[in-house]
């Protein structure tokens, strides 16, 4: 279908005010792999499709806004996990980064593990049947009811994260009659090359129990006295969306001399040690994420060398992407409501969701890619800023992106690398209507997680 041009702004990266842009594409019908989820492709229509269904079709189905969910693709990923760390490692995924009963099921069918941080994810995970000895439950401020309920149904590990906690977890453990398995997270003093909001390990955050000081290692003493905890390891997460490998090394060198300290201390070798995950993922195309099997290689060689270094047996490595699974798998689709050329500045894209459905641009000033997905275009790039639809300057889904200058209302357009923290995060601010996640695969779609509706919103508000 044609399409007039609309005037259209700057054109050009080199009049983008703020100075940091990423250049116009060659080609903008072409799709970097690097960011899109594995089976999406352009038909001979010129339309987007994944799995084998066009995104005209999908939204005919499922309208818009939606999450689509590339299930091969997470599969897939979740088998590279497994197979880069093999049977001599653990592989939690992280449900915070995204959780649903199917998510779950393909879980427990790929061989992972599940990290949970609330009562709610442990109970979305047992519902469907994880096994509760593949779960390890985590956070910052776990409540009595939630610490009673893991005990109860015997998660495989708990993550103690204060002073407070280990006495809450063992008093807990102890009245129910059972010893349970814990680690004790600690902040090593490492901040990852990342976002201030989501670097977790240096000293100055609510995480964990600081190396400074003794602290960590009396967080051990205590632990170790107490009957109803088996300490069976340490943790350690330096921060999210990561590409560079020297922090890791740094923790777990820090890690390591922990347990030789508690060896010499305690004539005892804790077994596990568990680097967290963190691991980034491409959003756009400028971001070079490494491999699984990159990934489990350079922890692997960087533990047992520290521990070679330190006389200590290599312990088992546990790791929890999150992200790193599910992010890439998923895009969400916008139908274009209005587009409003601003002269010397650029062309605003308001589309028909935001804030509401991803928080991330507003909260982390993150940086997405987007393209358009119902046609192709011969148009030349247009610098476009992609906003929502809510009642806040803030609202911007993609901050800086090149769009054909063509884009007209009505037209499809994808943000990709939306798996993680999208749909998880999502509200309903301006009682907006969270978004379904739809699993596409092999030509089938099928809802994971349904579209909220109007009545959904009226039977929470009792006033």
């Amino acid at each position: 279908m044609s399409r007039s041009a609309h005037p259209a702004g700057p054109r050009h990266a080199d009049v983008l005010p703020e100075g940091h842009y990423t250049a116009p594409p060659s080609d903008l019908n072409l799709l970097d792999p690097k960011v899109w989820a594995r089976t999406v492709e352009r038909n001979d229509r010129g339309v987007v499709t994944v799995g084998g269904i066009g995104v005209d079709e999908l939204r005919e189905q499922f309208g818009t806004p939606a999450y689509f969910l590339d299930e091969a693709d997470f599969r897939a990923r979740c088998r590279a996990w497994a197979d880069a760390f093999g049977a001599d490692a653990d592989v939690f995924y992280a449900g915070k980064a995204f959780l649903s009963r199917a998510i779950v099921r393909w879980l427990k069918e790929e061989g992972l593990n599940l990290d949970v941080c609330s009562g709610g994810e442990l109970t979305t995970a047992l519902s469907v049947g994880m096994p509760a000895e593949r779960i390890a439950f985590h956070g910052n401020n776990k409540s009595q009811e939630e610490i009673q309920r893991a005990v109860e149904v015997g998660v495989g590990r708990i993550v103690l994260d204060s002073f407070q906690e280990i006495v809450r977890v063992a008093h807990i453990a102890e009245s129910l009659g059972k010893r349970q398995r814990v680690q004790i997270r600690v902040t090593v003093g490492v901040e990852a090359h990342t976002h201030e909001f989501i670097a977790t390990a240096h000293e100055d955050q609510k995480f964990g129990i600081a190396l400074a000081g003794g602290q960590a290692a009396e967080a051990v003493r205590r632990t170790l006295k107490l009957d109803g905890l088996e300490l069976i390891g340490i943790h350690s997460h330096i921060g999210s969306q990561i590409f560079d490998m020297a922090g890791f090394e740094v923790s777990a060198r820090r890690v390591v001399q922990l347990l030789a300290e508690v060896r010499d201390e305690h004539g005892v070798e804790l077994p596990e040690i568990d680097l967290g995950g963190g691991l980034g993922i491409a959003y756009t195309s400028e971001d070079d994420p490494r491999e699984p099997h990159h990934i489990a290689k350079a922890l692997t060689e960087i533990v047992t060398r520290e521990c070679e270094a330190a006389g200590l047996r290599t312990p088992r490595i546990s790791v929890e992407p999150g992200r790193a699974i599910v992010g890439p798998t998923a895009f969400t689709l916008y139908e274009v409501g209005t587009v409003k050329p601003l002269a010397g500045l650029r062309t605003y894209v308001s589309v028909d969701g935001g804030m509401s459905d991803n928080i991330r641009t507003a909260l982390y000033d993150a940086e997405y890619s987007v393209a358009l997905v119902s046609r192709t275009s011969d148009a030349e790039p247009m610098l476009t800023r992609v906003v929502g639809k809510h009642c806040e300057s803030g609202d911007i889904v993609v901050r800086d992106a090149f769009l054909p200058a063509d884009i007209a209302p009505g037209d499809l357009i994808a943000v990709p690398a939306t798996g993680a923290y999208c749909r998880s995060m999502a509200s309903n601010y301006n009682h907006a209507l969270r978004p379904p996640v739809v699993a596409v695969r092999e030509g089938e779609a099928k809802v994971i997680v349904r579209r909220e509706t109007e009545e959904d919103l009226l039977r929470l508000d009792v006033g």
